[in-house]
C-alpha cells in the first residue's frame, strides 16, 4: 500500500508541473514572435530606407556610359579615323573566388601567367575594379561569359581604327587606350573630337553582370567629326612614290607635301619612315614623328628664288639684267664661295636655271641686307606655319646676316637658314599664288583666303617663268617633267652639316615645284634624307617623285594640260651631266676657315 501511495504522488507533482512546461513553451513561443514582428517592423517600416539603399548597393551599380569620338575624314569625306565598340574585361577582387583552378582558367583565357595574375590581383585587393584586358575580340568575350565567374564582367568601350594605316599615320596621329589623343591631329583638337560619357544604374547578379538597366543618369555625347584638307586619293599617291623612291636610293628619310596652291589647304604629307597606327607594335623610337613639320633641314638652292624675289622687288634687278660669275668663285671676307664651273655672264634666269652660287651671291650683296633679309622674313622662315600641328617646328632665320656679308652670301643659296618641308611649300606656294602668301591650313576650307601680298604679281610671274626654264632641257630638274603640263621648280643638293661641320658625303636631295606653271594648281616639295647609292642630286632623286606625283594628281583632280608639247620631251642619257649640276656647297663650291659655322 505504501508503495502505491509513492506513485500517485509521483503522479500528481508531474500534473502540477506540466502547466508551467506549456507556460514556458507558449512564453518563448510568443517571445520569439514579438522579436521577429519587432525585426520585420524595424527592417520595413523604421530603417526600411537603410536596408533598401544596403541591398541595392549589392544589385545596383552606377557605370559609364562610353562616348562615340568624333571621326576624322578627308575632303571628300572619306574616312581616316573612326571609333568602334568594343568590350574590355575587367575584374572586382573582393568577389573573385581567387582560388588556384579560378586563376588559371582565366590566365590560360587570357594568354597571361598564373602567377602574373595572382600577383596583379593581389595588388588590387582592396578596390572593387581592375582592368584585366582592354578592347578585346568578341570571341574572347563570349568565351569569358562562359565561364560564370563571380566578380569577372565585361564593359562597353570604344577603339579607334584608322582605314589608311601607315600611309597617313604621322599627320592623323594616334590616341591611347583611353581614347585621348596623343599625337597628330588626334592630339591638336582632342577637346573637339572626345565625347562626353554618360551614366546609368544598372542591376548586376552575382557575377558582376549587367542583368538589367535601372535608369539613366546622364547620356553620353558623341565627339564632333573634323574634316581635314587632305585627299585620301592624293595621300595614297604620294606617300606610295615617296616609300618607293627612299628604299630605291637607299635613304635613311623622306618626306613630301603636297599644298593646293590656291588656298594653302594640306593636299598631302607623307614621310618615311612610317608606321601603322593599327599596330603599335610597329610604333619604334624615331617613326612616330612627322617630319615634314618637324625636323629642320637648309634648303640649299631651292632658297635661291627667294633671293631673286628680293633684288626684282628692289627695283635694282630685272629678269634681263646680266652677271658676271667668272671665273666660276669669288672671295668674299675671306671665304671662297664656288660653282661647279665658270658659267662666265648669265642673266637672272640663267643664275636660277645654271644653279650659280656666285651669281645668287653677287645679287644678293648688291641689295641692301634689309631687303634681303626682309623677303625672308615675309615669306614666313624662322617662324612656325600657325597650322596648330603639336611640335611644329619654327626653324631658324638669324639677323646676323643683317651685319656680315659672307652670311648674307650663303643665306641667298639655303645655308645658314633652317626650314621645314612646309614652311618651304609654303613659300612656293606664294610664288604659285601671284605673290600672296596663304595660311597653311589641315582643316577643309570651303573658300579660299585672300592671305598676305609678300611680293607683286609681276615678280610672281617673273619667278615661274625662271623656274620654268629649270625644268626643261637646259636645267638641272628634267626629270621633273609632267606630260602635257608645264612646270616650274627648283632642286638642291645640300651636304648635310654633322659635328665636325659639312659631310662630303651625306646629302639632302631636294625639289620644290608648282605645276600647272602658268596658273598654279599644286605645290609640291619632295626631300629625301641621305640617298646613299650613287645617285644623290636633287635633279636626279626628289625631282622624279615630283613628277610622278603631279602626273597622277592632274588625273585625279581632273586639271586640263596646259602644255602638250611637255609631253613630247624625252629623257636622255646626254643631260645626266647637266643634271649633275645642281648646285649644292660642296669642298669644290665653299671653302670656309676652319672652325667657322656658316
Amino acid at each position: 500500500m505504501k508503495m502505491l501511495s509513492n506513485v500517485d504522488s509521483q503522479r500528481n507533482a508531474g500534473k502540477a508541473l506540466m502547466p508551467w512546461r506549456r507556460v514556458s513553451v507558449l512564453v518563448c513561443f510568443f517571445a520569439v514572435v514579438v522579436l521577429l514582428t519587432a525585426r520585420a517592423l524595424d527592417m520595413q517600416v523604421l530603417r526600411s530606407a537603410f536596408f533598401e539603399q544596403q541591398g541595392e548597393a549589392r544589385q545596383l551599380r552606377y557605370v559609364k556610359i562610353p562616348a562615340n569620338r568624333g571621326d576624322i575624314i578627308d575632303r571628300n569625306g572619306e574616312p581616316l579615323a573612326i571609333s568602334t565598340p568594343v568590350k574590355s574585361i575587367w575584374l572586382n577582387p573582393q568577389e573573385f573566388p581567387a582560388d588556384d583552378d579560378s586563376v588559371r582558367q582565366l590566365a590560360s583565357l587570357l594568354a597571361i601567367e598564373p602567377k602574373k595574375l595572382t600577383r596583379k590581383i593581389a595588388a588590387y585587393h582592396d578596390r572593387e575594379f581592375m582592368y584585366l584586358k582592354r578592347h578585346v575580340s568578341p570571341e574572347l568575350a563570349n568565351r569569358l561569359l562562359a565561364l560564370g565567374m563571380p566578380g569577372v564582367a565585361l564593359q562597353d568601350e570604344y577603339r579607334r581604327y584608322y582605314p589608311a594605316g601607315e600611309v597617313a599615320s604621322h599627320l592623323i596621329g594616334f590616341v591611347n587606350i583611353d581614347d585621348h589623343g596623343q599625337e597628330g591631329i588626334e592630339l591638336a583638337f582632342d577637346d573637339w573630337l572626345k565625347g562626353e560619357p554618360g551614366r546609368k544604374q544598372v542591376i548586376r547578379d552575382r557575377y558582376g553582370r549587367a542583368v538589367d538597366d535601372v535608369k539613366r543618369i546622364s547620356a553620353s555625347e558623341p565627339g564632333k567629326p573634323i574634316r581635314l584638307s587632305v585627299d585620301k586619293r592624293l595621300q595614297y599617291l604620294t606617300y606610295r612614290t615617296l616609300k618607293a623612291a627612299v628604299l630605291k636610293h637607299n635613304a635613311v628619310a623622306g618626306s613630301a607635301v603636297v599644298l593646293d596652291a590656291d588656298t594653302g589647304e594640306v593636299l598631302a604629307m607623307a614621310n618615311q619612315p612610317s608606321f601603322n597606327v593599327n599596330d603599335r607594335s610597329q610604333m619604334q623610337p624615331g617613326t612616330t614623328r612627322n617630319r615634314a613639320m618637324i625636323d629642320v633641314f637648309e634648303p640649299g638652292s631651292t632658297m635661291k628664288p627667294f633671293t631673286i624675289a628680293a633684288a626684282l622687288e628692289s627695283g635694282r634687278w630685272r629678269d634681263y639684267y646680266k652677271v658676271e660669275t667668272g671665273p666660276g668663285y669669288m672671295r668674299v671676307m675671306g671665304n671662297t664661295i664656288r660653282d661647279t664651273r665658270n658659267f662666265g655672264d648669265l642673266d637672272v634666269a640663267g643664275v636660277i636655271v645654271k644653279s650659280s652660287n656666285v651669281g645668287i651671291s653677287k645679287i644678293a650683296l648688291s641689295l641692301d641686307a634689309e631687303q634681303q633679309w626682309a623677303m625672308y622674313q615675309r615669306l614666313g622662315f624662322g617662324v612656325d606655319t600657325g597650322s596648330g600641328f603639336p611640335g611644329e617646328a619654327s626653324g631658324r632665320l638669324s639677323d646676323n646676316a643683317l651685319k656680315n656679308d659672307f652670311e648674307r652670301a650663303t643665306l641667298a643659296f639655303g645655308y645658314g637658314v633652317s626650314v621645314t618641308a612646309l614652311q618651304l611649300a609654303r613659300a612656293y606656294a606664294a610664288i604659285a599664288a601671284d605673290g600672296y602668301l596663304k595660311p597653311v591650313s589641315l582643316l577643309y576650307q570651303p573658300q579660299a583666303p585672300l592671305g598676305e601680298r609678300i611680293m607683286s604679281a609681276k615678280t610672281a610671274v617673273a619667278l615661274r617663268d625662271m623656274m620654268q626654264q629649270v625644268v626643261s632641257a637646259k636645267g638641272t630638274a628634267r626629270q621633273a617633267t609632267v606630260a602635257n603640263y608645264s612646270v616650274a621648280g627648283k632642286t638642291g643638293t645640300v651636304h648635310k652639316f654633322t659635328a665636325g661641320g659639312y659631310a662630303d658625303d651625306r646629302y639632302l636631295a631636294l625639289f620644290a615645284g608648282m605645276v600647272p606653271a602658268q596658273d598654279p594648281e599644286l605645290v609640291m616639295v619632295v626631300i629625301i634624307d641621305e640617298p646613299r647609292n650613287s645617285e644623290y642630286f636633287g635633279g636626279e632623286v626628289s625631282a622624279p617623285v615630283f613628277s610622278k606625283v603631279m602626273a597622277g594628281a592632274m588625273r585625279l583632280l581632273d586639271i586640263p594640260p596646259d602644255n602638250v608639247e611637255a609631253g613630247k620631251l624625252v629623257h636622255d642619257s646626254q643631260d645626266q651631266e647637266m643634271q649633275r649640276k645642281d648646285t649644292a656647297i660642296s669642298q669644290q663650291e665653299f671653302q670656309a676657315p676652319a672652325g667657322e659655322n656658316t
